[in-house]
């Protein structure tokens, strides 16, 4: 399986997107997501630059179920993992249903980010090879 994270909005203050899982070319798995902006790939301030990467299944005591995004240049432990605020990333890939106004940030957050990384581990339990564009 193959996703494409497609960043539609890149901002100073985040960076958000739409991932979508395709087997072939059927689109199997869409939702949107929220990044940190890019800040030249900097830990713990940026989100990862574009390129092509391997996501695998991963399980720890904060996160429980999650995904861990493998060869980021320079960078460790960037995974896709539930939340729904710009500060609760640290360079990570933060999945959800929609685009909402949640915390009064005046920041767009995502919703209902448990719920979609469920879904998306339904759909893709092994992982998947992700294209950030």
């Amino acid at each position: 399986m193959r996703a494409i994270l497609v960043r539609l909005e890149e901002g100073n203050n985040q960076t958000l997107g739409e991932l979508n899982l395709y087997s072939g070319i059927e689109r199997l798995f869409s939702c949107k997501t929220l990044e940190l902006p890019y800040v030249m790939n900097l830990s713990g301030i940026s989100c990862i630059p574009k390129g092509n990467y391997t996501v695998v299944p991963r399980y720890s005591e904060k996160y429980k179920n999650h995904y861990h995004v493998l060869d980021v240049h320079n960078r460790t432990h960037i995974l896709i993992h539930v939340g729904n605020y710009k500060t609760q990333t640290e360079g990570c890939i933060l999945i959800g249903k929609s685009f909402a106004y949640i915390n009064n940030d005046e920041l767009l957050d995502i919703s209902s980010s448990r719920k979609t990384l469920k879904e998306l581990i339904k759909v893709a339990p092994e992982g998947f090879k992700l294209d950030v564009i």
